[in-house]
């Protein structure tokens, strides 16, 4: 399922918001805002998979008012570029591939939406993910940082014609 922030009706927000507290904050042990003020604008975009829409196979078109989330990732539009992140799968989905394939299919889908200002895409990894990201085809743009208590570092990756992720063999 893809909904711009303005689109999220109040039971969609509650499970998304409840999925990353339950993950960001009370599995990872780090008190912070996760409430903070970008989930629902109109440039802000949701894409989240759900139980059902995996086992139907679906883009979410069909998922009713399922929203039992089980991976998700929040897309935020800015000036000059894309930004990825809050990406996290419930804890008992893990291990399933699933953030990869959301991960992959955002780029995929970024990449069609990509204009004359916002060509690539930017995100701040946790450090012990680099190379997951790096699959995806992030570089690293800058040194690690600690956010939250937790060290990031930032990367990037062009979303430029011939950068489809698509035709990218792995």
């Amino acid at each position: 399922m893809t909904k711009s922030g303005s689109a999220l009706s109040a039971p969609e927000l509650h499970s998304i918001l409840e999925l990353r507290t339950a993950v960001f904050v009370v599995e990872q042990d780090c008190p912070y805002q996760e409430v903070d003020g970008f989930d629902l604008l109109s440039g802000t975009w949701h894409r989240w998979w759900t139980d059902r829409e995996m086992a139907a196979g679906t883009d979410g078109a069909t998922a009713g008012t399922d929203i039992d989330i089980v991976a998700y990732l929040r897309v935020l539009c800015e000036p000059d570029r894309f930004r990825i992140g809050r990406v996290v799968t419930r804890a008992d989905r893990r291990g399933w591939g699933l953030s990869a394939a959301l991960v992959a299919d955002t780029v995929r889908w970024l990449h069609h939406k990509r204009d004359a200002t916002r060509d690539s895409v930017v995100l701040s990894a946790q450090s012990h993910l680099v190379e997951f990201y790096r699959e995806h085809g992030f570089s690293v743009t800058g040194s690690e940082f600690i956010e939250d208590g937790i060290p990031h570092v930032p990367m990037a990756r062009p979303l430029n014609v011939g950068s489809d992720p698509s035709t990218r063999s792995r």
